[in-house]
């Protein structure tokens, strides 16, 4: 994915840095364009040293690249993003002036615009600037609206620049969308059905307390969501979250590791692929109270017990479904992660650092390595959890026609 990241003269122009990062965090490539003024807020060399392309600051700047630049990479791009845009920028671009490089890009570009406004409160509330902000949007061009609160002017109201995690991540939900409407639409599991885990378990200590995991369910909602697209017929047996689930999938509601090894019993002789993608506890209390533990001066301790092991239970049972688990780990990742593919019979297991930032759970992107039976390693870059996704659907694709 490739962006350009415009950035025009306003107070808010320092957290353009901020999403130029979480650009990048994502797996984007970005170049920085600035306009002239934006230059009295924030130098370029920052940008550049971020992005480690050169920015575009001058229309008419002796370069040595011999092609006209804003229109190759106005063909290059998947998404201008402008961030922050002024009263100015946004007349500018409604009225088609090109008097700089960012302008002149606008409107040589094909791709899709997502304009995040920054400004005076007043500035923001003319009927100048909504007239201009409809032009706009009549015209394809996405927003994500300023946030009210104190603003450099001292005063109070919608204005300010949108969070830079927010403006990045719905960069990346506009590149997705838009190419997922361009590109050929996969059919390759129409004949599937996918079992999927997905969240986390929850272990009672009492009525009110338990033992859980910070699993999201994200990583196997964005599974199901995939091979439903791509066809399948879907199974989610699914720990307590808090998204919801893709429409057409066969949603099975569990809450104990318990309950998801019945849930995943019962569905798995029709299951053809089976991904186990949940966050299992591994232990419960041996002890369940069923009222509510007083808090007491003394100490307590809880004695736990193993649950059951979902993934080794599916490895002694199948027969001709492709298994493949997940390896959260924190440490020896790749030396674990083979280890668990070896014991637990596994056809693929897909490995991922759970102490990084930016990827694992309860984040929307994921940085992982699959790794087949054979110990052939793929390692994915960070990117979004429903690229991923297909990454994985892909694997499990070959490991069944193999079979």
């Amino acid at each position: 994915m490739k962006i350009a990241l415009g950035v025009s003269a306003c107070i808010g122009a320092y957290k353009a840095v901020l999403v130029l990062r979480h650009l990048q965090e994502l797996s984007v490539d970005v170049e920085v364009v600035m306009t002239k003024h934006a230059q009295e807020f924030i130098q370029p060399l920052t940008f550049q040293a971020l992005s480690t392309h050169p920015v575009i600051t001058d229309m008419f700047a002796s370069t040595e690249r011999s092609d006209i630049y804003h229109i190759s990479l106005a063909q290059a791009i998947d998404l201008l993003v402008i961030a922050p845009a002024t009263a100015n920028i946004i007349a500018k671009l409604a009225h088609g002036i090109a008097d700089d490089f960012l302008t002149t890009l606008y409107l040589s570009t094909p791709a899709p615009t997502l304009i995040a406004p920054a400004m005076n409160v007043e500035m923001w509330r003319h009927p100048a600037t909504q007239e201009n902000i409809k032009i706009l949007s009549d015209r394809g061009a996405k927003f994500i609206n300023p946030e009210a609160g104190y603003l450099a002017c001292g005063m109070k109201g919608e204005g300010r620049l949108a969070d830079p995690l927010e403006i990045a991540q719905k960069a990346v939900q506009i590149i997705q969308e838009n190419k997922a409407k361009t590109s050929v639409v996969k059919t390759d599991l129409i004949n599937e059905h996918i079992l999927i885990t997905a969240g986390p378990t929850r272990e009672y200590i009492d009525p009110v307390r338990f033992i859980s995991n910070r699993s999201s369910g994200k990583m196997g909602y964005a599974i199901a969501q995939a091979a439903i697209e791509r066809g399948a017929k879907v199974t989610l047996v699914s720990g307590p979250v808090s998204i919801a689930p893709p429409d057409q999938a066969n949603l099975i509601k569990v809450s104990t590791t318990e309950e998801m090894y019945r849930a995943v019993l019962d569905n798995f002789d029709n299951a053809t692929i089976v991904i186990k993608s949940a966050a299992v506890c591994d232990y419960r209390p041996l002890v369940i109270s069923n009222q509510k533990i007083k808090k007491t001066s003394s100490e307590m301790s809880i004695e736990l017990e193993r649950t059951q092991d979902i993934l080794a239970a599916l490895g002694e049972r199948k027969t001709s479904q492709v298994l493949i688990g997940f390896a959260a780990e924190t440490q020896n990742l790749i030396e674990y992660a083979q280890d668990k593919l070896e014991r637990k019979n596994l056809d693929l297991i897909i490995a991922n650092d759970v102490n990084a930032l930016d990827a694992g759970f309860d984040s929307d992107s994921n940085r992982v390595t699959m790794i087949d039976r054979d110990s052939n390693k793929v390692e994915l870059p960070l990117m979004p959890k429903r690229e991923v996704a297909d990454y994985i659907l892909d694997a499990a694709v070959r490991l069944k026609n193999l079979s």
